[in-house]
């Protein structure tokens, strides 16, 4: 437990990678191995992910990810794992109907934090972006029209220092048997 933790500490937001390092094939299928086995209700497995690593066309998706001044060193990273939601199964989407709760979009934030995690275990940077073209994206890179480009993780060879993580209290986010 205490190696997981202290994985957890290590991995941060990093906004400026190493141009000049691609990331090695194996590390990048390992990070993939582990979204893959990330857990989703009913076994639905929502999701598709776009693995960008070509030179030109990650430039490309970079630069429809910068917008109004934000995600600039998205162009910079030699990955870009695009997250595609995918249709859930008969059982997630009347689960979903049923407790109000689109259960795909849960499952999704629980793959990409495996593979931020598992990108940290493998000595690399990642940030996980909202704010992106994805109409552009989605041009760039085949994903149908009809689906939905939910996130863009960012994955390389951090140029920063690791910073101190600001969180909330303990005691104000936590608390036993009673709200």
């Amino acid at each position: 437990m205490e190696n997981f933790l202290e994985l957890v500490k290590a991995r941060q937001s990093d906004r400026a990678y190493d141009m000049t390092r691609s990331v090695e094939p194996e590390k990048l299928e390992r990070i993939l191995e582990a979204a893959r086995l990330a857990p989703s209700a009913c076994n639905a497995q929502p999701w598709k992910f776009v693995v960008v690593t070509d030179k030109d066309l990650s430039v490309k998706v970079g630069k429809a990810t910068a917008g109004l001044g934000m995600n600039k060193f998205a162009k910079e990273a030699p990955v870009q794992i695009l997250v595609v939601e995918e249709s859930a199964n008969i059982t997630s989407f009347l689960g979903s109907k049923a407790k109000d709760k689109h259960f795909p979009l849960i499952d999704l934030g629980i793959a990409t934090a495996h593979i931020v995690l598992a990108a940290e275990s493998e000595g690399l940077g990642s940030c996980i972006l909202g704010w992106f073209d994805e109409k552009e994206i989605k041009s760039l890179t085949g994903i149908p029209s009809s689906k939905r480009l939910l996130l863009v993780i960012t994955i390389g060879y951090s140029t920063k220092p690791k910073r101190v993580k600001l969180r909330k209290d303990k005691n104000k986010i936590v608390s036993y048997n009673k709200y």
